[in-house]
């Protein structure tokens, strides 16, 4: 490990002057298997994976042996045949998290949740209440550990950026402190896949022209990035790739788009099948805008095909709503449109989301937020009294509508 960082496990401290770097990134370590570890001992120290024909989530030890989230479930079998499988436990991790969110709370006002398994936290003005960030973040890990029963691991840095891949690299149950001074010594040598935006696509066009390292990339000029990535991409490397992050920890923003998605496993799909799917993904989507007074204007769909490669459909509708029927044909039209496309390469996921979202009394619609079609409201009030899964649509009854996925409140 680079001098440039302090790294920490267990309840290790280290008591330093205050300083910039007090931005944590705090990310719980394999967090679904990691509540079927605590939960069941017998499983603790064996590689668990959860979910059968899609794996959700893989213990440290399944990682160990190749297996990955999104892997289908007969392939990860295959990389770790004493694997025990479980199915997932969604009100167990919502419990969780729930109650990690409450000790992130008690650290520090400033708590900004990425996802129900991680958080940013800014302890700037805590040091005379509470110590240091290293302090503060010593104690945040042992409280989860000891409240809740789970490894969390912590990134302490100056920008959100550098805390996020701080906390990467110091998994699992680390805690990786980057100094001011010797944020750079840490971050060139890291690959690039390590700046924020680089997949596989990205990462390959720069390994072409011999680009391996955050430090490549920083030695680039500017525009010769946006020549070879675009502008967005190239302008947002540039800054990344020298730390240059002035995004501060934000709380109380509310979402700008809401969605949900289905890992679909590797087997041959009719186009009707993935059809029923989305038609029970949008059902999910517009309800969460209803019930969170949100209303949209922008449906993306997105795919991932057989070959592990993604596509990005959307389509802006001529005013905002939360209306089940424009948004449901906003999104078929998008599948057709990609019929040829699914046929050749094959699908397993498929996700939608409603994009540039507003508070359902701001805006001025045609048709009444209170005044939506008489059949949502009749099914929300269903769902409502009886659950979720008490109504369908017929061409999903007796199919298995898959896991209600733990999120974050809709704010």
């Amino acid at each position: 490990m680079s001098s440039a960082v302090h790294e920490g496990r267990g309840t290790e401290t280290s008591r330093v002057e205050p300083s910039s770097a007090s931005i944590l990134h705090a990310d719980l370590d394999a967090f679904y298997a990691s509540v079927e570890q605590r939960d069941n001992p017998s499983f603790r120290g064996k590689p668990v994976i959860v979910g059968g024909g899609v794996v959700l989530a893989a213990s440290y030890e399944a990682k160990a042996c190749g297996v990955k989230t999104a892997m289908g479930g007969s392939a990860a079998r295959r990389l770790c045949p004493d694997a025990i499988v479980v199915s997932p436990r969604m009100h167990a991790y919502t419990e969780a998290s729930k109650a990690v969110f409450e000790i992130f709370n008690d650290t520090t006002p400033l708590v900004e949740g990425i996802s129900v398994d991680e958080a940013f936290l800014d302890v700037r003005g805590l040091w005379r209440i509470a110590g240091s960030p290293i302090d503060i973040a010593t104690r945040l890990r042992a409280r989860v550990k000891a409240d809740v029963g789970l490894n969390i691991t912590v990134g302490v840095a100056r920008t959100k950026f550098l805390a996020k891949v701080a906390s990467g690299v110091g998994k699992p149950d680390g805690l990786l402190v980057v100094p001011p001074a010797r944020e750079l010594e840490f971050l060139h040598p890291l690959p690039v896949q390590a700046l924020w935006g680089v997949g596989k696509v990205t990462t390959e066009k720069l390994h072409r022209v011999g680009l391996f390292t955050v430090g490549d990339v920083a030695d680039l000029s500017e525009e010769r990035l946006v020549a070879l990535v675009g502008a967005a991409a190239g302008h947002k490397l540039h800054s990344l790739a020298h730390n240059i992050d002035r995004r501060r920890v934000t709380t109380g923003k509310r979402r700008s788009s809401m969605g949900s998605q289905r890992a679909m496993g590797r087997r041959p799909k009719t186009h009707a099948e993935i059809e029923a799917e989305l038609r029970g993904i949008v059902d999910r989507v517009t309800r969460r805008l209803r019930a969170a007074d949100r209303v949209g204007r922008t449906v993306v769909v997105r795919f991932r095909f057989d070959d592990y490669t993604r596509a990005t459909r959307s389509h802006t509708l001529t005013e905002a709503t939360a209306d089940t029927a424009p948004i449901m044909k906003a999104s078929l039209d998008i599948l057709d449109a990609m019929e040829a496309t699914i046929e050749r390469k094959g699908l397993t996921l498929i996700g939608l989301s409603v994009a540039n979202l507003q508070n359902a009394d701001a805006v001025q619609m045609t048709l009444p937020f209170a005044d939506l079609s008489a059949l949502d409201q009749a099914v929300d009030h269903v769902r409502d009294k009886f659950g979720t899964n008490s109504i369908s649509r017929a061409v999903n009854v007796g199919k298995d509508q898959g896991y209600a996925v733990p999120m974050l409140p809709d704010r």
